[in-house]
């Protein structure tokens, strides 16, 4: 089985064992996910099967969303609600000031990873210190938050935040320093992802319907790159592109521009090409297999 499933992960379940239990449902051993999500988050998580596993790095957007919840007054060692409580302060903010200072974390910023975190130091996972109880120092890392919009929540001292941001961006110490500026602390309380991947959370599926009909939940792969044009060639193209060759343009008509391209012999998806226009030459990128 090969596509993608644009699952909706969660809460209480961990990336890996979400894919585990989509291995189970589908019968397919060769699967992977686009972008870990916490186990205390929710959302989409785009699960990639049998050969769509080699077009990762071509899914057309690496912008993701999401919608948090802040906690104003408290602060944890994870940075949100399932840490052990590090302080807790009095909040004389209101929504106003929370939306102050939020504003200057739009743009481009550089973020210091949390420890709890899957990034590796010396080939260790982060989390896996910080449950030793270690804190090693961590190089800044740059993120984009082209979009953070702020909302008061029923419930006092809490906001909810609507982020678009670029992969690689923590939502946990965004909140983090907003409380930090603020002068009370901060946690978050919820995540979910509704956007990754190209993948929108309105078009998401649970595990429940995966299991009711998984070949219904099947993306296919030249669906998922469906952002790219097509590029039709011929029988002998073909055999040279799927061999690992490159193509002359000149018979390529729908290759205007520079840029990634599905490749189609008739109807059928070859896999992924980008033309270069001043060489006059598309250049074999990834073939589509099965597996």
């Amino acid at each position: 089985m090969t596509g993608f499933i644009n699952l909706y992960k969660p809460s209480g379940l961990t990336s890996f064992r979400c894919v585990s239990k989509v291995r189970g449902i589908t019968g397919e051993k060769k699967a992977g996910h686009c972008g870990t999500l916490d186990p205390m988050a929710e959302g989409v998580l785009p699960i990639m099967l049998g050969g769509a596993t080699r077009f990762l790095e071509f899914l057309p957007d690496s912008t993701k969303s999401y919608r948090a919840v802040m906690r104003l007054g408290m602060t944890t060692d994870t940075l949100d609600i399932t840490g052990e409580v590090l302080s807790e302060s009095e909040v004389s903010a209101g929504l106003s000031e929370v939306v102050a200072a939020a504003e200057k974390y739009k743009g481009d910023i550089m973020q210091i990873p949390p420890m709890y975190s899957a990034l590796n130091k010396d080939g260790v996972k982060l989390y896996k210190l910080a449950r030793q109880g270690k804190e090693v120092e961590r190089e800044p890392r740059p993120a984009t938050i082209s979009r953070l919009e702020v909302s008061g929540t029923e419930n006092e001292n809490e906001y909810s935040l609507e982020i678009e941001c670029s992969s690689g961006t923590y939502v946990r110490t965004l909140i983090d320093d907003i409380g930090r500026d603020l002068g009370c602390g901060a946690a978050m309380t919820a995540l979910t992802r509704t956007f990754a991947a190209g993948f929108n959370v309105a078009d998401s599926v649970t595990l429940e319907q995966l299991e009711e009909n998984p070949s219904a939940c099947i993306i296919s792969v030249e669906e998922a790159l469906n952002a790219y044009p097509a590029a039709f060639v011929s029988d002998g193209q073909a055999h040279r592109f799927i061999n690992g060759g490159d193509l002359n343009l000149e018979r390529i008509k729908e290759c205007k521009v520079n840029g990634l391209y599905r490749v189609y012999n008739n109807d059928r998806f070859l896999g992924i090409g980008r033309a270069d226009i001043s060489e006059n030459n598309l250049e074999f990128c990834r073939v589509y297999q099965e597996r």
